[in-house]
């Protein structure tokens, strides 16, 4: 070994396995249909600059850990927005609006959701108000800003910032267009779910012959987790091993796998992983993935930082690769799976698995990144 064998201790804080596992195709596909995934492919894939993102093997790394194949979907690559996002903010914003253009729509945000919104309301002539928590970076708004948004930032956290967009969107009468699900909210959440799956229908076209034997995903509010499994059940033949990962600090999917119920975390401290600090799992994914996801894993900030440097300086694959730092933590997982003897024969993680890991983003906040690789 090399890349990894320098004495540096990968860390993870918690490993479980979902007592309630069980994998039921049709199941999944009552909570997002068939016809929803079918529809956001068709519609997406005829956006203006619409290429899928490149499937890149990270064969440096593989051989390191005695694995066959790990695959990183490179979603740095994703239009201009440099995130998966992109596919289910917008697609939202133009099944809400239905082709009026008369319509406000509005959101709150950490970032990359905001400006998939934002991008999607400048692609069709509509007003835009994004409302941002006072921790989200100034380059951030800026970002969703260029792209016409009238950005508002809400003293607080995330949540006080979605209140205050549900507030003054019940007010105005603009419409909301949230990744994440409540009572009563369910429609829009499921369209930027069906947005994401778009990834899986790339990665079936991309990946030829070899099986995937396991997959890590990466879990906030579980939007992306929950609509790549759906992309699974209505993708792929065989059902691989299905992973989540979270920051300790705002491990809410793993929580509520525990007890088989959705829990609330109350976040004492913000994580590096800022799109995935997140308390509490949202109501569309968690129906997919109380019983789809087989093992979840919390991570510490510890090893970001260090991940997205060797990403960026083709230590594990053949090319470089800008991971922003929602992208680290399925590689972190893997590697630090395959450290510990008993995660690594839990997860039969041998010299015959195909892994896939999905690289979320890339410098999404490129001071933030600058910062982050030069520690």
């Amino acid at each position: 070994m090399t890349i990894l064998s320098n004495g540096h201790l990968w860390k993870h804080s918690e490993f479980i396995e979902n007592k309630n596992f069980s994998f039921n195709k049709n199941k999944i596909l009552s909570s997002l249909s068939k016809k929803d995934i079918d529809d956001a492919y068709l519609s997406i894939s005829s956006w203006e600059g619409y290429s899928p993102t490149p499937l890149i093997e990270l064969d440096k790394l593989s051989k390191e850990l005695n694995l066959n194949k790990i695959f990183y979907k490179d979603e740095s690559k994703r239009f201009d927005l440099k995130s998966f996002k992109a596919l289910g903010g917008a697609y939202a914003v133009e099944k809400v609006s239905n082709g009026n253009k008369d319509i406000v729509v509005a959101t709150a945000t950490a970032g990359n959701h905001g400006r998939s919104v934002a991008w999607g309301a400048r692609r069709l002539g509509l007003k835009c108000k994004i409302f941002i928590s006072e921790f989200v970076s100034d380059a951030r708004g800026q970002a969703m800003a260029d792209l016409g948004a009238d950005v508002v930032k809400v003293k607080g956290n995330y949540e006080k910032s979605l209140i205050e967009c549900i507030k003054q969107s019940t007010d105005n009468n603009w419409q909301i267009v949230q990744d994440v699900a409540w009572k009563d909210y369910m429609i829009v959440p499921k369209y930027t779910m069906a947005g994401y799956t778009v990834m899986m229908r790339e990665i079936v076209d991309q990946i030829n012959v070899n099986k995937i034997t396991h997959i890590i995903l990466q879990a906030g509010v579980g939007g992306m987790a929950g609509a790549m499994v759906a992309g699974i059940a209505r993708y792929l033949d065989n059902v691989p091993t299905t992973i989540t990962v979270e920051p300790d600090s705002a491990a809410c999917v793993l929580e509520s796998i525990r007890t088989g119920k959705i829990e609330k975390i109350d976040i004492k401290r913000e994580s590096l992983m800022g799109g995935m600090s997140c308390g509490e799992v949202s109501l569309v994914p968690w129906e997919i993935l109380k019983n789809s996801v087989k093992y979840c894993i919390s991570l510490p900030d510890d090893d970001i930082a260090k991940t997205m440097k060797l990403l960026g300086n083709a230590s594990f694959s053949e090319e470089k690769i800008i991971a922003g730092e929602n992208s680290a933590p399925g590689v972190i997982s893997l590697i630090t799976s395959c450290e510990d003897e008993k995660i690594k024969e839990k997860i039969k993680l041998n010299k015959d698995s195909n892994v896939m890991l999905i690289g979320c983003e890339g410098d999404t906040d490129q001071k933030m990144y600058q910062k982050l690789i030069s520690q």
